[in-house]
C-alpha cells in the first residue's frame, strides 16, 4: 500500500506522515510513504492518496493531525480487503466525510 502526501498542503509539511509510518510499522502493516509537490486538490487541501495494485484507490482531503487514528484504521481495513472496498465505512470515522474520490482498480 502506498500513501502519497501533497507537500504543498499543510499536512504534507506536518509530522503526520512520520507518525503514520511509525504507527503502521508497529502494527506490522507494510506501507510506502511518498510525497508529491502538488495533487491539485487545493479546494480540499491537505490531500493524501492511498493505492495498491489491484485495489480501489482513494483520495482524501481536509485532513489534519486529528485524523491519524482513522488513517491507521483505514490502513488496517485496506490491507485486509481483497479489492480495497469496505462493506461498512463507519469504522473509518471522520475519513468517511473526507473522501474526495474513490478510483476503481
Amino acid at each position: 500500500m502506498k500513501f502519497t502526501f501533497c507537500t504543498r498542503c499543510p499536512l504534507g509539511q506536518s509530522p503526520l506522515p512520520v507518525a503514520l509510518a511509525q504507527a503502521l510499522s508497529v502494527l506490522g502493516i507494510s506501507a510506502e510513504l511518498a510525497e508529491v509537490d502538488c495533487m491539485s486538490g487545493c479546494a480540499r487541501s491537505s490531500a493524501v492518496s492511498v493505492r495498491q495494485e489491484g485495489k480501489t484507490a482513494y483520495l482524501f482531503g481536509d485532513l489534519s493531525q486529528d485524523d491519524l487514528a482513522d488513517l491507521v484504521t483505514f490502513a488496517q481495513l485496506y490491507a485486509q480487503s481483497t479489492d480495497g472496498t469496505f462493506a461498512d465505512a463507519r469504522p473509518l470515522g471522520a475519513l468517511r466525510e473526507k473522501v474526495i474520490a474513490r478510483i476503481p482498480a
